[in-house]
């Protein structure tokens, strides 16, 4: 599966001592428990969709991801990790019609912009970075087969249809919850753990058409749109058009790391649809276990009120760093919190942070640091951050155990994970 380039792989300390497995809490069953990969994890995070990037809830998920690769790594776990680009996408279009932007044009500096505020945070890159648009004769293929299999299904779309066909042919393709959960192992819920009333409110925010005529089933999603005029296609053997939301990840994920993926995760808003239906299609496509763990993490606001770009509060990036802020310290304030709560960004959270990270410098210039102390890392701080992120990623603790440390404490070791584990060079 092609991939393009994501961004340069910071440099990670190897630290000694004993690295802890970790437990982390799995949404499909309300409960912190054991990831337990052999020598070998697999990890999906699904990507952005390439406009608005990079707002600190982008950030503070990808953030959270890394961290539990880094605490896998430390455990002496090899990694591999895979992320999609949403670069063909019904809000990707609308933002390029309304700004009066070439969608392609946009999709690429905003994923380049992506790129760079990655690097800038020092996260660590994904082995497989694949653009929904590199994948379409795959997902084609995977829509036939499920076609095929009953899975899925046709709902025909009229000539005069707004925005109108460029060929109405046999119509788009849906997929088929209730045979897709008499034919699979899949079960509707089993990922979410959503009631029937969060699901259909939750279907619908996210772009979801219940009420079209010829559906099947409310809640069935869209695999494949044929082509409309002004909308970007493909020529396939299923017909001319472009891929469904859920489908391009349950593809991306499985063409790239395999079934049975260890986690996969993202932001709570993708509990559902997208990540219900992702691991519906791919076990449809597979007939396997799509994933055994499903993580999510917590949301960001900012002074207490949802980001969006309709209220102009998104707090960029890349507009901190051009401010001077230091990278790292953004990456502290965001690790302050706890992944999987809901927080509010604030200018005043960024100043602490910049003012703890200066006394962890500041410490560390006086702790006399070497290659042989990180080699041998096992002391009681070391063990005590390692403990904390490795319960379900509790950075605030560890970030409160280098607080200790930096009140005057002389392990020399800490630098080294707090380097390893939280991202963070002092």
């Amino acid at each position: 599966m092609k991939s393009v380039a994501s961004w340069p792989a910071p440099e990670i300390p190897r630290i000694g001592g004993t690295g802890i497995p970790v437990s982390l809490f799995d949404s499909s069953t309300g409960e912190v428990v054991p990831v337990q990969p052999d020598a070998h994890a697999t990890l999906y995070v699904c990507g952005i969709t390439p406009y608005d990037a990079t707002h600190l809830g982008h950030a503070a998920t990808y953030l959270a991801f890394d961290t539990l690769g880094r605490a896998w790594r430390d455990a002496g776990i090899e990694v591999s990790y895979s992320q999609n680009i949403t670069d063909v996408d019904d809000p990707l279009l609308e933002r390029a019609t309304a700004t009066g932007v070439d969608w392609e044009d946009l999709a690429q500096s905003q994923t380049d912009l992506f790129r760079s505020d990655m690097a800038a945070l020092r996260v660590i890159p994904p082995d497989h970075y694949v653009r929904v648009q590199d994948v379409v004769d795959e997902t084609a293929e995977a829509v036939g087969r499920m076609l095929e299999e009953g899975t899925a299904y046709r709902v025909p779309i009229t000539a005069d249809a707004d925005p109108a066909p460029l060929d109405a042919g046999d119509g788009d393709v849906y997929f088929d919850v209730e045979a897709a959960q008499r034919l699979t192992s899949w079960r509707l819920g089993s990922v979410s753990r959503f009631d029937a009333e969060h699901m259909a409110s939750a279907f619908v925010e996210f772009g979801g058409d219940p009420d079209r005529p010829g559906k099947r089933g409310r809640l069935d999603p869209l695999l494949w749109r044929a082509a409309r005029a002004g909308e970007p296609s493909w020529p396939t053997p299923i017909g001319r058009g472009r891929p469904g939301w859920h489908v391009e990840c349950s593809v991306i994920a499985t063409g790239t790391l395999g079934t049975g993926i260890t986690v996969q995760g993202g932001g709570r808003d993708l509990r559902f649809p997208h990540h219900e239906f992702s691991a519906a299609h791919a076990t449809a496509i597979t007939h396997e276990t799509f994933a055994h763990h499903f993580a999510h993490a917590g949301l960001v606001a900012y002074d207490g009120e949802k980001m969006s770009k309709s209220l102009g509060n998104l707090v960029l990036v890349s507009k901190l760093t051009a401010e001077g802020h230091d990278p790292a310290a953004i990456r502290l304030a965001i690790l302050s919190n706890h992944y999987r709560d809901d927080w509010s960004w604030s200018d005043e959270l960024l100043d602490r942070a910049e003012e703890r990270l200066a006394r962890w410098r500041a410490h560390a210039a006086t702790v006399a640091v070497d290659d042989a102390a990180s080699a041998q890392a096992d002391s009681p701080l070391v063990t005590r951050i390692r403990r904390a992120v490795a319960n379900d990623l509790d950075t605030p603790t560890a970030v409160a155990v280098v607080d200790e440390w930096a009140a005057g404490d002389a392990d020399p070791a800490v630098p080294g994970i707090v380097d390893a584990l939280l991202g963070i060079t002092l």
